[in-house]
């Protein structure tokens, strides 16, 4: 549920300003709006070292601390962590190009520039040319040999003859020593390598400041949130007044409590002008909150006018990673690894997301019961010798089945959006067009499978009657008016791009079968490849493999199963996400 919100103004005497803040920021109920938002900005050298702790905390988040903390200032730490990672960077690409130059400079092997000089000063002098290999007899010299190739069927010949009078033909080419040798190239290779060891091992010390970073990084936050507060008021003549959003609930008594937490100040609350956008703070079911992690990750929120979707999301989103992930082991893993490592997940992702992996996992076992799958392995059919419920292979029997399930849940997924909608909308008449989209979209879920799956054609079915009666709602009562040819043209004009929209939407469900088919036979395979390749390689193969199929269960995830909850329910639903999220001016922990 999206809490209601008030408006609230609270105005105090100037030299109680920091009083007021104090409290507000103590209670953390008052999400600020700043009178001038111009003016509502921190110091510069705040939000500087905020950035660079940041930034120092993200290059350091993978690096396991070794050694002793060295004695430096958390602003210090970030400071040379991100100089340590610029100059590694330049060090690295340092190092690429000279092993470049080592591959080019590899004709002339390992000899040093300045043994040609010491010959020079002997009084030889070694010149090289390149020649097409049979002009190399031309040459008239008192030493001539080849000593590489060239491009272009060329060769290198290198010429000595004392006397200076040798001679060559046109097609000879002199070719000039290189500027550095590889010994010189490979010894300043070897000080750069030695010199990203070091880097690597001060950046171990630096990473077991990384407590003291967080910590800094958070007080800087709420200077810099205060000073924001403190500017983003309106301060005129002995007064200083503050404005911003409060849940409604809680507004009528903020000013009891600012009362008790000392300061004098006078409160005033009021609802949302209709032009104004406050704040979105969702109140979720217990059973629903471990959505919220997730909203938290995507960045997104409701806009204040628009509804809660987290219940649709927190049933809908575990099926489909379900059928995604298509393996009870891997499901085991998903549930069981949060639950074991509670204290080390729940600092990395929180705990709202740490249960929403819980119940993924939960899902997925009962999805890959369903499936017979085991670390892609038939376990229905090893333990019982019959297969599965559903069958996951790439037969095309077992195919479009899968896909056949897919079309269903995604016609059942933005149905429910549609009739939703509709309820949020009665009893206004356009409540009839969504009811119409509902019935349009069974309709074409039979289109869908006549094309897809080599269906019955949907004019012998019932599949016609669902599209015409819902196509006619949709058309009729997509935009209510007393002017009937109005109303039918603008319904006209909307429908063609709907009606398409209804059919890619269905389609889009297919890819629940085509990730889970693929993660179903990736495990398979290494689970082949590994029982080939030897006592020595299969284990190496085995978490190789699962790590690598794993990885991409997660990553579906959020490519497939967030963006059929965010895009294709949402848009049936209406939904813009164009709110944000109910922050209170508070202390930062």
């Amino acid at each position: 549920m999206i809490a209601k919100m008030s408006k609230v103004y609270v105005v105090t005497r100037k030299d109680d300003r920091d009083r007021l803040l104090d409290a507000l920021r103590d209670l953390g109920a008052v999400h600020l709006a700043p009178v001038d938002p111009g003016r509502a900005v921190a110091d510069e050298q705040t939000l500087t070292a905020i950035a660079d702790l940041d930034r120092a905390m993200q290059l350091v988040a993978g690096v396991e601390g070794a050694g002793a903390a060295p004695d430096l200032s958390p602003i210090e730490a970030a400071r040379e962590t991100l100089q340590i990672h610029r100059e590694s960077g330049e060090r690295r690409g340092r190092l690429a190009a000279l092993h470049r130059q080592l591959e080019q400079l590899s004709i002339w092997g390992d000899v040093k520039l300045d043994q040609f000089a010491q010959l020079r000063q002997a009084g030889i002098d070694v010149r090289f040319f390149a020649v097409p290999a049979k002009a190399l007899a031309e040459i008239r010299a008192e030493c001539v040999q080849v000593v590489g190739e060239r491009p272009g069927k060329r060769l290198l010949a290198a010429v000595i003859d004392r006397t200076g009078a040798f001679q060559t033909p046109e097609s000879a080419k002199p070719v000039e020593l290189p500027t550095k040798d590889r010994p010189s190239i490979r010894a300043e290779a070897a000080q750069i390598d030695a010199a990203l060891k070091k880097d690597a091992h001060r950046l171990s010390q630096l990473a077991s400041l990384v407590d003291r970073m967080r910590g800094e990084r958070n007080r800087l936050a709420g200077k810099a949130q205060y000073t924001i507060a403190q500017r983003g008021g309106l301060a005129e003549a002995e007064l200083f007044a503050l404005q911003g959003w409060t849940p409604e609930d809680e507004a009528v008594t903020l000013a009891g409590r600012l009362a008790a937490a000392g300061p004098a100040a006078a409160v005033h609350r009021m609802p949302p002008a209709e032009d104004e956008q406050p704040p979105t703070l969702i109140r979720y079911p217990k059973w629903a909150s471990p959505v919220a992690g997730l909203f938290n990750v995507l960045g997104i929120a409701p806009g204040y006018r628009e509804h809660d979707v987290s219940s649709a999301f927190m049933i809908a989103l575990p099926i489909f990673a379900a059928i995604l992930i298509s393996d009870a082991g891997y499901g085991l893993l998903f549930m069981l690894a949060p639950i074991v490592f509670r204290r080390q997940v729940e600092s990395k992702i929180g705990r709202d997301l740490k249960n929403l992996t819980v119940v993924i996992g939960a899902l997925s076992v009962g999805w890959g019961i369903i499936t017979g799958s085991f670390f892609g392995v038939n376990m229905a059919k090893l333990l019982t010798g019959h297969e599965p419920l559903i069958v996951v292979s790439q037969s095309d029997q077992s195919r479009e089945m899968l896909m056949r399930i897919s079309f269903t849940i995604g016609a059942v997924h933005l149905s429910i959006a549609q009739l939703w909608k509709a309820l949020v909308l009665f009893p206004r008449p356009n409540f009839l067009a969504k009811i119409g989209w509902a019935i349009f979209l069974w309709g074409m879920y039979g289109v869908v499978l006549m094309f897809t799956l080599n269906g019955p054609n949907v004019r012998e079915t019932p599949y016609i009657y669902l599209l015409l009666a819902g196509g006619a709602l949709a058309i009729l009562f997509a935009s209510p008016s007393r002017n009937i040819p109005k109303m039918v043209g603008l319904g006209m004009a909307k429908f063609p791009l709907a009606a398409i929209g209804t059919f890619s939407d269905i389609m889009s469900y297919v890819r629940l079968m085509a990730v889970g088919l693929a993660s179903s036979v990736l495990a398979g395979s290494f689970n082949e490849l590994a029982t080939t390749a030897g006592a020595v390689l299969m284990v190496p193969i085995l978490i190789f493999g699962h790590g690598l199929s794993i990885g991409l269960c997660m990553i579906a995830l959020f490519a497939h199963g967030v963006r059929l909850n965010v895009l294709e329910f949402s848009n049936n639903f209406g939904m813009e996400w164009a709110g944000y999220p109910y922050s209170p001016f508070g202390r930062k922990h």
